[in-house]
């Protein structure tokens, strides 16, 4: 079985949860006899490929005199290539992104249609520039490659999944990690939410990482119940550091929040427990580790709270980084307000790290050795927080267990479901 998958990154590159998913897929589907032609923005020579071929979008000239690329172009109607959007992940240096792009639809055009176009791969003011270069570039592919199934992840690639679809013929697949929903918190951006509904009401099947992902998808965007199949995420299984001498050298408690500062992430939150719990003790030290649009505000809150002192703020962290963080972590906490799932706390238990995760994430279905609490119950997750600091007898079941819990949450047995509803698709 030839899958040709569209993903926006692939790490060691990555900005979020996306391309960590895709690569631990990846991983797993090999395993499973499944071979994949995986197509990025940008390539940068150092992905690991030893799972799956990586194409770089960026490499791949075309002329719009060719047929393939030119009826894809004729049908694209709901793409809005000069509009600008705040896309769903936040990079490190994204701000006043309506005040720096003054470019107009024709221009974006025109360099979409340019013979040789260099992706940024980025989340940038050019972003819709990008995703409607790639689903050109797309069609131009599928129409080359040899394949039995099309799979895209998550909206920026599902244009450049139904350009493959309608040069090849092949069925698609689309994998909804997140829908704009949880993003935004209700003020949707109509635009994305369109292309979203597209590519899901064009597919063949639609992956959701959750069943609070699935209940989305079927009740807000109107998908066809029976098509929708929910497959949850798994963790890499390698952990390199040892953990607990590490963190025998720590004097005080560390507790940790690691994602972006974002409204979906609940950040705010994890803010206002910190402080409570540090009325109480202050021998304990909160990290917030991530990039977002909400940065400067959490920092003006901390400031205000006047808990600077026991409070750092990181910035972005990806690879050995986050496994370092977990290296002196006490406890990890995710207050996400709408968590489609959340791989960050599977992480965490694979490194012996007890996990507080809100009840409004897709990660809370499967896990059962995890304090869940309501993100907005600031009581519960301070009192959560301070028993997983204090009574190590409680700890330490949540470490034991978590951590047999997430060794049988391993992406080859979630790649198994996948490749079940790829043989689905080609039977019927």
């Amino acid at each position: 079985m030839r899958i040709l998958m569209f993903g926006w990154e692939f790490p060691p590159h990555i900005t979020g949860g996306l391309g960590t998913a895709c690569f631990g897929l990846t991983k797993g589907l090999s395993k499973h006899d499944v071979d994949m032609l995986f197509v990025v923005p940008k390539a940068y020579g150092d992905e690991d490929q030893q799972a799956v071929r990586i194409v770089n979008a960026s490499d791949i000239e075309f002329d719009l005199e060719e047929s393939e690329y030119k009826e894809y172009w004729n049908k694209v109607k709901y793409m809005e290539v000069g509009s600008n959007i705040i896309p769903y992940v936040d990079p490190e240096n994204f701000s006043n992104v309506y005040e720096q792009n003054t470019k107009t639809a024709e221009k974006y055009t025109s360099n979409v249609f340019s013979k040789q176009y260099e992706f940024s791969g980025a989340y940038g003011v050019n972003l819709m520039e990008e995703v409607a270069r790639y689903a050109l570039i797309g069609s131009g592919i599928a129409s080359n490659e040899p394949h039995d199934i099309i799979h895209a992840h998550d909206w920026l690639t599902y244009p450049a999944g139904i350009a493959a679809k309608k040069a090849s013929g092949k069925p698609l697949v689309v994998h909804m990690h997140a829908t704009e929903f949880d993003r935004t918190g209700g003020n949707v951006n109509q635009i994305v939410y369109d292309m979203e509904r597209e590519g899901m009401m064009a597919a063949d099947r639609v992956i959701t990482v959750s069943n609070l992902t699935r209940q989305i998808v079927i009740e807000k965007y109107g998908i066809d119940p029976g098509k929708v199949v929910t497959v949850h995420n798994a963790v890499d299984q390698n952990v390199s550091k040892e953990i607990e001498e590490v963190k025998s050298k720590m004097k005080e408690k560390v507790v940790t929040f690691l994602g972006r500062i974002t409204f979906q992430k609940g950040p705010e939150y994890f803010i206002e427990a910190a402080y409570k719990i540090l009325q109480k003790d202050k021998n304990v030290r909160f990290v917030m580790a991530g990039s977002g649009d909400m940065l400067n505000k959490m920092i003006e809150r901390v400031a205000h709270l006047r808990i600077a002192d026991k409070f750092h703020f990181t910035g972005f962290l990806k690879g050995d980084d986050v496994t370092n963080m977990f290296a002196y972590s006490d406890v990890f906490v995710m207050p996400s307000v709408s968590e489609p799932f959340g791989i960050v706390p599977l992480e965490a238990m694979r490194s012996n790290v007890p996990v507080v995760i809100s009840k409004q994430s897709g990660v809370s279905e499967i896990l059962e050795h995890a304090l869940k609490i309501d993100f907005w119950d600031v009581d519960a997750m301070a009192d959560s927080i301070y028993g997983l600091c204090h009574y190590d007898g409680l700890s330490d079941m949540f470490k034991k267990y978590g951590k047999i819990e997430v060794e049988n949450l391993k992406w080859e047995n979630a790649a198994k479901e996948v490749k079940e509803v790829y043989s689905s698709v080609l039977k019927s």
